[in-house]
Order: structure tokens, then C-alpha cells, then sequence
């Protein structure tokens, strides 16, 4: 990662709600969910918290860098409804190493509809996709065993 990333380095990102990222699309197999108003999911809503927060990142890591998401603490205070526009605005508030420390904050146009912190960390991309393609071998294996070593 580049020395260039300071706290303080910020961004915003607009992004229309669809309806596709509602509460019944969160997990269509979940009955509980289905129940629910169409209303924007919180775990979307986390999802373009993180989005904006690797927006804070271009042009500060190195070729070959990306980020992994490692801790969020968010509250979702309102419902935003299909259609509005959602802005988050981002901001790094510590670099210690190579774990990145944000404030994130959405807003509808209307309201406040969250805020709260999140944590990134940078990793060599190529490394990361050997371990989780090494996982994925292991993760067969069991199931393979674990299926009494039928396939």
C-alpha cells in the first residue's frame, strides 16, 4: 500500500435504491424475510457502506492490492423506500499498517438511514485467492467425507 492514505481521506457515493436490494430479496428462501416491506435490507445497506469505503482506497493501494472487509459496526436508523437515492460518505479515520479504519455515514435525501465504523484490511489479491481456492478444495474434501465418501 502506498504511504499516501491518510486519515481524513474521504469520499461519497450515490446510489438509487432499487428493488431488488429490499428486505425480500435479502434471502428469497427466508419466509421471515419475505413478510417484510419492501424497504432498503440493512445487509445492502452495509454492503454500499463497504463499496464506498474501497472508493476511499483508489489510487492508494499498490498494483496487485486489494481490501477485505474485517469488522462493521453500523446502526440502520430508518427505512428508505425503492427509488431513493442513498449517499454514504466515507472517511478514513486510522492507517495502522495495513488495517484501515473508516466512519461511514447514509443518508437518503430524507434522513439519516445509518452510520457507524468500519475496518478493512489490504492484502496481496493473488495470495488471497490461492488461500480461499485452497479452502475451496478443503471445503470438498469434507464434504465428500462427510457424505461417507460418496460424491
Amino acid at each position: 500500500m502506498k504511504d499516501t492514505l491518510k486519515p481524513g481521506a474521504a469520499t461519497q457515493f450515490a446510489y438509487k435504491i432499487a428493488a431488488d436490494k429490499t428486505v425480500p430479496h435479502l434471502y428469497p428462501e427466508a419466509h421471515d424475510f419475505q413478510m417484510m416491506p419492501t424497504v432498503f435490507a440493512t445487509g445492502f445497506m452495509v454492503g454500499l457502506m463497504e463499496w464506498t469505503c474501497m472508493k476511499v482506497l483508489e489510487g492508494h493501494l499498490d498494483d496487485g492490492e486489494g481490501s477485505l472487509g474485517t469488522h462493521i459496526d453500523v446502526s440502520h436508523l430508518a427505512a428508505t423506500v425503492p427509488g431513493q437515492v442513498v449517499t454514504v460518505e466515507a472517511e478514513c479515520t486510522d492507517v495502522q499498517g495495513r488495517r484501515i479504519s473508516f466512519s461511514v455515514r447514509a443518508h437518503d435525501g430524507l434522513e439519516l438511514i445509518g452510520e457507524g465504523r468500519h475496518e478493512r484490511v489490504v492484502v496481496a489479491w493473488e495470495r488471497f485467492v490461492e488461500r480461499v481456492n485452497e479452502k475451496a478444495k478443503r471445503a470438498q474434501v469434507a464434504a465428500i467425507v462427510g457424505a461417507g465418501g460418496q460424491a
